[in-house]
């Protein structure tokens, strides 16, 4: 099965066509084969910068990852990129950085395609047998930077050791000098194997495959054999796993074992076996710490059995006759089942008698052993041997193998057991040596298996096993013919339908799926498989709550598994650990309710009702959730049958439940009190209220009402005592359980309401969160309890929306109040001339909107940040029902929040505005310029789509002022897409008008007036000063610079100095800097009058002040030139400001800036017993 990249995921989950996608996962050729022999050949030229070299690595590595599934597609390609690389290896001017990045290369190659079919290409000619060797001997083990050297020369060493020839003859005539002693071939690739046997790298993994290569040669096991064997078990029996160093040394060691006896041959190893496995034995690697270790001991175990074992097939094993899809479809859709095709084996092996020896018992015990270990890759390993070792053993001898696996499945084992077991069964089964007589025992294991759930703290186990389990129903499907697995379809199917729709893990549910589709496919007789299969796929099992509220609708549809799907998560996912779960099986149950209605009222019902009422708190939880929800689902089904009474006409119902909820609502009382230490047990409870009072259960005048409204009230008002986390989950639930309630239980008559509303005198309560409470519960009252009260809730509302001036912060409680208006507002409705106490009129509606546009303008901040832009998401549109004259006001506030520097805030104004302006029925009247506004809707969210549009509107003068107050925070704010695309959206605005002294006399007044109205209000000054600041370098008021004092500047100073008084904020005193500077270009006493107060900033307390200072009026000078027309005290000025430290003391610092004010002819500032800000 092709498992597609997290690309395709997403992909799919945003509604691509799974064909379409899957598609896209599949290559069909090596497509970048130009590119990759492009990367070969630059090997040459990139080879010496380190730069290129990574990059090159980087790029070669990516293109040969996209083949890691599909290797088989680089074969034809693998010859000509080796002999390239050899090519350059073999060269003599080749430099060792180069070789190195070319075995690197080869390494890359043979990760992808795998190093067995990878090394059979290297070229293995006698003559290559000692370069390579030579090559070998000359790297440095400890070097961490050329490991792939040595591990691509090792495999090509493997391969050139398979030449049927006598080493011996390249040894020549060795000299009997003793002053020369040469080693021979066979004692130097011996001794390199081993000393790489211990290095810590994967040419490790290397060295023991040419030592199963070397060692198994004719010439070399006659000589060699026994000395290495010796050597191996020596290492092992003499070191110690508590070094690194010691666990890579018996790492290297076990792994020569299990190579040379998996290619040797048995005849050859027999002898040594015993005492092999009296060395394993005694060293007791399966008790080992490392992981690794064991896994290496139980493969060498293994291949010790195999050897014990004469080599042979069983002839009792079970062998399906057809592997075909199409012939097992084809004959399933005529006979229904295929006979299986018996072998005769007597020409393949023959049944002998023979004794097993006693070691063989050992090693299956050890097997067995391995399967409960606590690391996957040892149990995965044990279950493979127990397959391979089973396969040898006489039918007897098998059948006690089998009986020792199924008792991994006891329920005192731990789920590692249960897994090692489902691998071991899934081996024997692929096998046939899992007899059919055997199924009988085996499937309902398989089945528990596939439910295995086991709670452990905080997280629970058994998720490999349910995935090992579906993996045994996988190969089953391969293993046996359907006549044999007949008895148990139905199980296996309903079993596989659960996993693939109910399973927390997504992992499982995919590979349950596969196993059901891999049924479907080689059985055939799974109840509607094809369909099934169609609608629970790999891909849309992925979204858990897809499963749950969707596909298992669908599945159900089919008689042979509701049932079993009901039944499975009243009991099992019910209960479930996990509260997601929990909550998904309730919804489950009330959309699976309308397939077996009867079945749910007289059966699961009943079941549920005493759960409500136990000690286990999740299963109170889900099973309060789940009478909820089959409840309501129930009054829907008999609603949609119009039925007088419907609840009463489901059998059995009326008359049971109502009973046992009086007595588990009567059992829960006492619980309610209790109810702080359970927020789930809260949650269902809330549930439970609205469920039953959306189904009309006849409890009305009960005294459980009482409890039930007192659950609320109390939740609401106490909100601050639950955690952070939970408080908006308890809110909400409790707002939905009240509504419902109030609609069923509290009209005596239509309109009529017979309780009193009780949260009125809480909006003024000291605790925030109470506040919020009970304002949103006052929004969710149904419209006939608000009727009558109207001038009690609304002006209720309204204080708590007003924000009080240094008080603390209440602002989430005015965002509700704004939301428990809105709300009201919408429940009452409209009447013009209507009474004020019952609906919206004239006589209440302008309050109404004083508190919204109010909220409107609410820019309170706090730690959290502007928590004041938490109103703008308030749909006022929504009672705008009534308009008068402060529409202009509204449209105004609208379009102030759409030029404003948040996205989604922005995007959200927006959507109001044009909703209104475009409102057809009814019309909104009385919106400014109408006419000019119409136009397309446009991405309000995206800056560069939506400044462009706003600016436009400065053209309207009754939007003007919003508009520009909008852009002041947006060009003076931070966000670097927002400061460019509002500037320069408002300086195409300003080029535009530059030559209209109007309307840019216009545009100056409505900027000095929106400075004046926000003097020292810093949300909206700095930002202002930062663009004016913008504006005076784009030279967007020079048509202003030609009149001498004009009253724009005059009043732009008076203004900026004002802002600046007694300031101690940095940005905005470095802002105002900037303004300074930029008005230098006006002319006239202005001019003097803003050099006099960048003079008195160059002696400003703080060193950062007067440094920046002096920096941007040296700058200044720069720009314009006409300030200075001596250009000897243009030359003194500017050697003043660069060579001055204006860091330094005050004293210092007041010299050289009275020596400026003599040469520019300005007066010294005189020094005040006050000091202040701007001077001394």
């Amino acid at each position: 099965t092709k498992i597609p990249d997290i690309t395709v995921m997403e992909a799919v989950c945003d509604g691509e066509e799974p064909e379409v996608v899957t598609q896209a996962c599949l290559l069909s050729e090596f497509s970048e084969k130009g590119e990759a022999r492009a990367l070969i050949n630059s090997l040459p030229d990139i080879h010496h910068d380190p730069v290129s070299r990574e990059a090159t690595i980087e790029k070669f590595v990516v293109i040969m990852d996209r083949y890691q599934e599909q290797p088989h597609l680089l074969d034809p390609h693998l010859e000509w990129m080796l002999n390239i690389l050899l090519e350059m290896i073999r060269n003599e001017k080749s430099p060792p950085l180069m070789v190195h990045l070319c075995f690197k290369f080869l390494y890359i190659i043979s990760k992808v395609r795998g190093y067995k079919i990878f090394m059979q290409l290297f070229p293995h000619e006698v003559s290559d047998v000692l370069p390579v060797l030579d090559l070998l001997c000359r790297q440095d083990p400890k070097d961490t930077e050329t490991w792939e050297t040595r591990y691509i020369l090792l495999l090509w060493l493997s391969m050139t050791c398979l030449i049927p020839f006598d080493l011996s003859r390249l040894d020549g005539h060795l000299s009997t000098d003793p002053g020369l002693n040469r080693e021979s071939i066979m004692d130097r690739i011996l001794a390199v194997a081993k000393s790489f046997l211990r290095v810590s790298d994967k040419s490790r993994d290397a060295a023991s495959v040419l030592v199963s290569k070397f060692v198994t040669r004719p010439d070399v096991k006659l000589k060699r054999l026994g000395d290495f064997l010796d050597w191996c078990l020596t290492t092992i029996s003499q070191t110690s796993e508590i070094t690194m160093e010691g666990t890579v040394t018996l790492d290297g060691a076990l792994q020569s074992l299990a190579q040379l006896f998996k290619h040797g041959k048995r005849d050859d190893f027999l002898q040594y076996a015993p005492t092999v496995l009296q060395c394993l034995n005694q060293k007791r690697i399966a008790e080992s710490n490392q992981a690794t270790l064991r896994k290496l001991g139980v493969k060498v175990v293994q291949r010790l059995g195999l050897t014990f074992l004469k080599p042979r097939l069983a002839k009792w094993r079970y062998q399906r006759g057809s592997r075909s899809l199409a012939v097992n479809l084809a004959q399933s859709s005529v006979t229904g089942s295929v006979e299986a095709t018996k072998t005769d084996l007597e020409s393949v092996s023959q049944e002998e008698d023979y004794d097993i020896p006693e070691d063989v018992e050992n090693i299956i015990e050890q097997l067995l052993v391995g399967l409960k270990d606590k690391e996957t890759i040892v149990r995965w390993s044990s279950a493979k041997g127990i397959g391979r070792v089973t396969g040898r053993l006489p039918k007897q001898l098998a059948d006690e193998v089998v009986e020792s696996v199924l008792e991994c499945f006891s329920f005192q084992e731990t789920d590692n057991a249960w897994h090692g077991g489902c691998l071991a069964f899934a081996e024997l089964g692929r096998r046939g040596l899992l007899l059919p007589s055997r199924l009988s025992d085996v499937v309902p294991l398989i089945i528990r298996a596939l439910t295995y759930d086991e709670k452990r703290g905080a997280c629970s186990l058994g998720s490999n096993v349910r995935d090992a389990a579906c993996y045994v129903c996988w190969a089953f499907a391969r293993a046996y013919e359907p006549s044999e697995l007949k008895p148990y379809v139905n199980q296996i199917a309903s079993a596989l339908v659960i996993a693939t729709v109910f399973d927390r893990n997504i992992t499982c549910r995919k590979a349950a799926s596969a196993a059901f589709q891999e049924n479907v496919g080689r059985q055939g007789t799974f109840p509607h498989g094809i369909d099934i299969v169609t609608a629970a796929d790999y891909f849309t099992v992925g979204n858990v709550n897809n499963c749950y509220l969707t596909i298992s609708v669908y599945i159900a549809g089919f008689e042979e598994y509701t049932k079993s799907l009901i039944d499975h998560l009243v009991h099992m996912k019910v209960n479930h650990w996990d509260g997601v779960i929990r909550e998904l099986a309730t919804k489950a149950l009330h959309n699976l309710t309308a397939q077996a209605p009867e079945y749910m009222a007289n059966t699961v019902l009943p079941q549920l009702l005493p759960m409500a009422t136990g000690l286990d708190l999740h299963r109170r939880h889900g099973a309060i959730l789940a009478c909820a929800e089959i409840t309501h689902a129930l009054y829907e089904i008999a609603t949609q049958k119009n039925r007088l009474h419907p609840i009463h006409d489901i059998t059995g119902v009326s008359e049971s439940f109502t009973v046992q909820s009086n007595k588990t609502d009567t059992q829960l009382l006492p619980f309610y009190t209790l109810i702080w230490f359970s927020l789930v047990f809260f949650f269902s409870v809330c549930g439970l209220i609205e469920k039953l009072s959306l189904s009309k259960m006849p409890f009305k005048d009960d005294p459980v009402i009482t409890g039930w409204q007192w659950l609320i009230d109390d939740s609401l008002k106490n909100l601050h005592l639950f955690s952070s986390g939970a408080r908006r989950g308890i809110q909400d639930s409790a707002l939905s359980a009240l509504a419902a309630l109030c609609r069923q239980y509290y009209q005596v008559e239509p309109g009529v309401a017979n309780v009193e509303i009780q949260y009125l005198s809480a909006l003024m309560s000291p605790e925030v969160l109470t506040r919020c409470g009970c304002a949103l519960a006052l929004g969710s009252l149904p419209p006939f309890m608000i009727r009558g009260k109207l001038q009690k809730i609304l002006p209720g509302l309204q204080a708590a929306c007003k924000v009080v001036q240094k008080a603390e912060s209440q602002t989430e409680a005015r965002r509700d109040a704004a939301t428990a208006m809105s709300q009201v507002c919408v429940a009452v409705g409209v009447c013009a001339q209507g009474s004020p106490d019952r609906v919206l009129c004239e006589g209440n509606i302008r309050p109404v909107y004083e508190a919204l546009l109010g909220c409107m303008n609410d820019y309170s901040m706090d730690s959290r940040g502007d928590v004041g832009a938490w109103y703008v998401h308030m749909p006022p549109w929504r009672c705008i029902l009534v308009l008068q004259n402060i529409v202009q006001r509204m449209m105004c506030c609208l379009v102030q929040q759409a030029a404003e520097k948040i996205d989604r805030y922005r995007a959200h104004a927006g959507t109001v505005f044009l909703r209104l302006l475009h409102s057809i029925d009814p019309a909104v009247p009385h919106i400014p310029h109408r006419e000019e506004l119409l136009r397309n809707s446009l991405n309000w969210n995206a800056a560069s789509q939506a400044f462009p549009h706003i600016t436009q509107l400065l053209r309207l003068h009754q939007y003007q002022y919003h508009t520009l107050l909008g852009l002041t925070v947006s060009v003076g704010g931070l966000t670097e897409s927002t400061v460019r695309y509002s500037s320069q959206s408002l300086f195409e605005y300003l080029k535009g008008i530059q030559q209209d002294a109007t309307v840019l006399q216009q545009f100056g007044d409505t900027l000095l007036c929106i400075f004046r109205d926000n003097l020292r209000n810093d949300r909206v000054s700095v930002p202002l000063l930062k663009m004016v600041d913008q504006i005076l370098a784009n030279g967007c008021f020079e048509l202003f610079t030609s009149e001498e004092s004009h009253p724009f500047c005059v009043e732009l100073l008076a203004l900026c100095k004002e802002e600046i008084k007694k300031s101690k904020d940095v940005q905005k005193l470095l802002s105002c800097v900037a303004v300074f500077c930029g008005m230098v270009q006006f002319k006239g006493d202005v001019r003097q009058k803003v050099l006099v107060q960048l003079l008195m900033l160059l002696c400003h307390p703080f060193p950062v002040i007067r440094k920046t200072t002096a920096s941007q009026v040296y700058e200044m000078f720069l720009t314009y030139d006409d300030v200075i027309d001596d250009e000897q005290v243009l030359a003194d000025v500017m050697a003043s400001l660069s060579d001055t430290n204006w860091e330094s003391d005050i004293a210092t610092v007041r010299t050289h800036r009275n020596q400026l004010c003599d040469w520019l002819g300005l007066p010294r500032p005189i020094l005040v017993t006050k000091v202040t800000h701007l001077g001394n």
